[in-house]
């Protein structure tokens, strides 16, 4: 008899299991295209090789005169531009990407959580690009001055491109990422983890804690440390504020319903 029931509990399971299945390699699919489509694009313009000097050109307006990246190995000439050129069309795709997740997601959600969801895709888009880009106008230049400025004069840097492309790819990533703090913490404060109170009692806290993580993750010196630091405690004021007014117009209809009473 027990059999019995457990086949009876578990029958009709299977069907909606390979149907999301489906629907998850189908958007990952639609992904891996839209990624791949911005990879040709860039190929043909503005190539690999425009792509890699536009990368380069913070590095290289701060190196001595005459001194060039060099390629330590064979097929680094070719490896690298096309690594940077892969880099930028993820960039590029990143909103198709992220909306394939959305959509995978949204059926399961209730209308109100719908209305936070969209919202947070494509602000979490924009803050990740604009964190790639403070680190390759900001970051990157002025971290390569510094160098500079406190480098010996009988020392002439020539860095190689594989390690340089795996140092500003590493920037890169911990910038984007560190800009979604906002994100994080409307997240945080919308499914209830933490109060809006809490957040902002633990301020000083957060202040060590960016201080302790740039320290940890970027370059020792102190461009690039303060340049994460600081931009990591201005949002996080910025994530209060935001998830204020989300938990405001995000509430479902029975939550709004006990406040107002």
């Amino acid at each position: 008899m027990s059999d019995t029931n457990k086949t009876d509990e578990l029958a009709g399971t299977e069907a909606p299991f390979v149907s999301h299945l489906i629907e998850l390699r189908d958007r990952l699919i639609r992904a891996v295209i839209a990624i791949a489509v911005c990879f040709a694009v860039l190929v043909f313009w503005p190539g690999p090789a425009g792509l890699y000097d536009l990368l380069a050109a913070p590095m290289l307006s701060h190196l001595p005169k005459g001194a060039t990246l060099i390629a330590t190995n064979v097929i680094s000439p070719i490896l690298v531009p096309l690594k940077i050129t892969l880099m930028a069309a993820f960039l590029m795709a990143l909103p198709v990407v992220l909306y394939q997740l959305w959509a995978f997601v949204a059926p399961g959600l209730y209308s109100h959580e719908k209305k936070l969801v969209l919202p947070l895709v494509i602000s979490s888009t924009v803050l990740f690009i604009v964190g790639v880009a403070f680190c390759y106008f900001i970051v990157i230049p002025g971290m390569s001055r510094f160098i500079q400025a406190f480098a010996p004069t009988s020392i002439t840097a020539a860095p190689d491109i594989e390690q340089y492309f795996g140092f500003v790819l590493t920037l890169f990533l911990v910038f984007g990422i560190a800009f979604e703090v906002p994100i994080a913490v409307i997240v945080l404060a919308r499914i209830g983890i933490v109060s809006i109170e809490q957040l902002r009692k633990s301020r000083g806290y957060f202040v060590v804690g960016a201080f302790i993580v740039s320290a940890v993750v970027t370059p020792p010196d102190v461009v690039s440390q303060l340049a994460l630091a600081v931009p990591m405690c201005v949002l996080y004021e910025i994530g209060i504020l935001a998830a204020v007014m989300f938990i405001k117009h995000t509430q479902a209809p029975e939550e709004g319903a006990s406040t107002t009473s």
